[in-house]
């Protein structure tokens, strides 16, 4: 008698099905959220290597010996790559969320003020730690960055004082590549007592081998923490983190422990308890496989791609890079420099270029709390295999310039507008119908083909509406009989 009410076969013949609607996550079509190192037998590797530890239980070491293992190795390896001596230590997490997450916990928990802390970092920071302030009752002081992304180190300076847990800064940020000044801000903050973060989620693996670079991780003093996923430039599989403490005594804040019930001793070095090897295994394989100078390599494929599409959007008329990108991410812009009819909206361009195969990532504009505005975006990440189709994708970028040049920027009806924020409050049912009203919920829960007018309708609709209005959208796409 079968204990299968379903043929394995069948199961993955459907899972199959479901796969060949996603999103191609190598071969470089997609130019944000996948990293794709462009070497089959990397990922033959990570596989071969998740598969081996697939009923480990990452929760416990001292039962499966080969977490504590592999997840010391894997962070003497990011220690030497990222300037670290001997005082500093870490842990593998599940991800850049539970790096930051963990980050500012320990910067709460370490911290000696009273009241309420506080968290400064630019508005370039990575989102997460908006999530991380309110999870773990930090003010969020957000500084406005210039119009190109970059950031004052002064006028992060002046907001420190006293009430400050910690500092973030970004190497670099994701919106805009750029490369936030860490050696004076982390300075200041160790003259008064205050944790420096470098968040190099996104650099940590590859500006080690960036041309030009002054230092930015554990080489500059002041500098407290460093979070590096190695799902990103680490070519491991998600989800796969690394975050390290200069100080024994301060990575020990970041533990959970407790003997205070009738069960096993509770003793968690990140926000999960159990939790799968598998990731681990992976990444600690990668590293093993490339060393130092396979990720240079990688590294420099990324490097070369990226410094050619830089001068491609340079030299295609009415767009333009945002600042001066450091590490394989650029912000592609408007150029509001030339006349109307030859400018390029870079979410147009965006639609333009997925309708050719190719899916960039639509960024939507920002007002600042001093009244200046970053202007909407267009994010391209560069991975190794990108050089492989540099052709192919300069082509369609090309084209689809051309193709949308002179089109005025996606907008939304004022009308539309005033009576969204007339809506006092939004229940599940109030926010499909709004859903649905502007034209965001199908019957199949597809998103609409073109995302210019998405975006458009987030720029103009208040934050707290256009979060609400997400929420649904996303929460109904995973409801049982939604679809």
């Amino acid at each position: 008698m079968s204990h299968f009410a379903q043929d394995p076969a069948t199961v993955l013949a459907r899972l199959e099905r479901l796969r060949a609607a996603d999103a191609p996550t190598h071969g470089g079509r997609v130019l944000s959220y996948v990293y794709d190192s462009g070497l089959a037998e990397l990922d033959e590797l990570a596989a071969a290597a998740m598969r081996l530890v697939q009923p480990v239980n990452g929760l416990d070491p001292t039962t499966f010996s080969s977490v504590a293992v592999m997840e010391r190795e894997v962070v003497g390896f990011a220690r030497d790559l990222l300037g670290g001596d001997e005082d500093v230590v870490g842990s593998v997490t599940t991800g850049g969320t539970e790096s930051w997450l963990l980050a500012v916990k320990t910067a709460r928990d370490t911290w000696h003020g009273q009241g309420v802390p506080r968290l400064v970092a630019p508005v370039t920071v990575h989102a997460a730690f908006q999530k991380a302030a309110h999870y773990f009752g930090l003010h969020l002081d957000l500084v406005p960055v210039e119009v190109d992304g970059r950031v004052s180190a002064a006028r992060i300076i002046e907001r420190l004082g006293p009430d400050v847990a910690l500092v973030v800064v970004s190497a670099p940020s994701y919106p805009h590549a750029a490369l936030d000044p860490i050696a004076p801000i982390a300075a200041a903050a160790a003259e008064l007592g205050i944790a420096c973060h470098v968040d190099a989620c996104i650099g940590g693996w590859v500006l080690p081998f960036w041309s030009g670079i002054e230092p930015w991780d554990f080489r500059v003093a002041g500098v407290t923490s460093v979070s590096a996923d190695l799902h990103k430039f680490g070519y491991a599989p998600k989800g796969a983190s690394v975050l390290l403490h200069r100080g024994r005594d301060r990575q020990r804040a970041q533990y959970f422990a407790t003997t205070r019930w009738p069960g096993y001793p509770v003793v968690n070095s990140t926000m999960l308890g159990s939790k799968s090897a598998a990731p681990l295994a992976a990444a600690w394989a990668i590293t093993h496989a490339l060393g130092r100078n396979g990720f240079a390599e990688l590294a420099a494929s990324c490097e070369r791609s990226t410094t050619a599409l830089i001068s491609l959007v340079d030299s295609i008329d009415g767009l333009r890079v945002v600042g001066t990108p450091v590490g394989p991410l650029l912000a592609v812009a408007t150029d509001d420099a030339v006349p109307a009819d030859r400018r390029v909206d870079p979410h147009h361009w965006a639609d333009q270029a997925r309708a050719h195969g190719w899916l960039l990532q639509l960024q939507p504009g920002l007002e600042q709390s001093d009244g200046t505005v970053l202007p909407h975006t267009t994010h391209l990440t560069i991975t190794p295999v990108t050089e492989s189709v540099l052709p192919q994708l300069s082509a369609a970028l090309v084209t689809a310039a051309d193709e949308v040049r002179g089109t005025p920027p996606a907008s939304v009806p004022p009308e539309l507008v005033a009576g969204l924020a007339s809506i006092s409050a939004l229940d599940s049912e109030t926010a499909l119908a709004v859903l649905a009203q502007v034209g965001l919920a199908s019957g199949d829960g597809a998103l609409p083909d073109r995302l210019a007018p998405l975006l458009a309708l987030i720029a103009a609709l208040a934050a707290p509406l256009t979060e609400r209005l997400l929420v649904e959208l996303l929460a109904r796409l995973v409801e049982p009989g939604s679809r």
